[in-house]
């Protein structure tokens, strides 16, 4: 059996491509050979074009054919449409910019993503509305077309924030690097009360596998993919200091001037949840996390410290180039308000469950007269 990857070395590339050597398949990666990793064995084919255009996918794909091919990397309606009479199964991947509210929380009523969003989220309409998550609304199109009009048995998957090994640019080293610097004051948009769903590069590697043994239960379906615990931006801020021994006071500022806290957010987006519903995968193919968030996170900042990610140069080229200036100044600004805000006189009102408690039988009413 023959199988081809395309991608393949970014974090969710290696263990798609072991997870295959392990069933049995000759895997053969197709990507245009910038990143090579030492996690591909060296008995897996590259073929080193750019799966960004038509011309030069054709050129690295004349004359073959494969039993499956997953495609993680290039512009995917593009190469879906290449391996047409190429594969008879098809398993892509895409992201969550196809919905409406992701990048823009305005465009929905009430604001914001469905909470969780299901598959079946409204998507984007027009590249007027969003020109980056209409192209990717197309794509889910493409794939699932090619399934409708019996070009392959193809599954499309939505991955969520992907963190782990391999990573090109982390949020989790926005974080540690804060760590490094000896920061002890965070700022966070709305009190780190935001639900992104993130996903470990294993556990939605696992995902996409699971299409991959169930051809038949997931054919021509669309699905989420997402770690089963999620954690609030101040939670995953607090599991990631906990594994370098450190402990954070955060401070939620108005996400609307939470400027440097947008750096952890996917694309810039607000502080509205962004939590993706992945139910119907668990029901159609079982799927379970393989690593808890907890250990994944553990594992995500063990690698990191040991490698460092390429973005690692931007933090030494410019003078504060994580704006600790900007940071401390909102900090000194909350801390302020907050003292001006605990000073205004309130009289907690008590506590009561609104229900009758009769203290013994045969009474019409409690002892509060209800």
């Amino acid at each position: 059996m023959k199988a081809l990857v395309v991608g393949g070395t970014g974090p969710t590339g290696p263990y798609l491509v072991n997870g295959l050597l392990a069933r049995g398949y000759e895997v053969a990666i197709l990507h245009r050979g910038t990143h090579e990793i030492d996690e591909i064995p060296p008995e897996v084919e590259h073929i080193h074009v750019d799966p960004h255009f038509r011309e030069t996918i054709d050129e690295g794909l004349k004359g073959r054919q494969f039993d499956l091919a997953i495609a993680t990397y290039g512009r995917i309606r593009i190469v879906a449409e290449a391996l047409i009479g190429k594969t008879p199964r098809l398993v892509a991947v895409g992201g969550t910019p196809s919905m409406r509210g992701m990048v823009k929380p305005e465009d929905n009523f009430p604001i914001g993503m469905p909470i969780p969003a299901p598959e079946t989220t409204q998507r984007i309409e027009s590249k007027e509305e969003l020109d980056f998550g209409y192209l990717i609304r197309q794509t889910e199109d493409v794939v699932l077309k090619g399934h409708a009009d019996g070009h392959y048995n193809s599954t499309m998957f939505r991955y969520p924030l992907v963190y782990g090994p391999n990573e090109i640019s982390s949020f989790e080293w926005l974080i540690m690097k804060r760590i490094q610097d000896r920061r002890r004051e965070l700022i966070l948009p709305d009190g780190g009360l935001t639900i992104v769903s993130r996903g470990y590069a294993e556990n939605m590697a696992h995902a996409v596998l699971l299409a991959v043994d169930q051809p038949e239960n997931s054919a021509g379906k669309l699905y989420h993919c997402a770690d089963e615990q999620q954690l609030t931006l101040g939670q995953w801020a607090q599991v990631i200091a906990r594994h370098m021994d450190w402990a954070f006071d955060i401070y939620g500022v108005p996400d609307e001037v939470a400027y440097t806290a947008r750096e952890y957010l996917p694309i810039g987006t607000s502080a509205n949840h962004q939590m993706m519903d992945i139910s119907q995968i668990k029901a159609d193919l079982g799927y379970r996390d393989i690593v808890p968030t907890v250990e994944a996170h553990r594992r995500t900042v063990n690698w990191l410290l040991a490698h460092k990610p390429d973005n690692d140069g931007k933090f030494t080229r410019r003078e504060d180039p994580l704006q600790y200036a900007v940071e401390d100044q909102l900090i000194a600004i909350q801390k302020q308000a907050l003292e001006q805000m605990r000073a205004i006189e309130y009289r907690k009102k008590s506590t009561r469950h609104s229900y009758a408690h009769p203290k013994q039988p045969g009474l019409g009413k409690d002892h509060r007269a209800r």
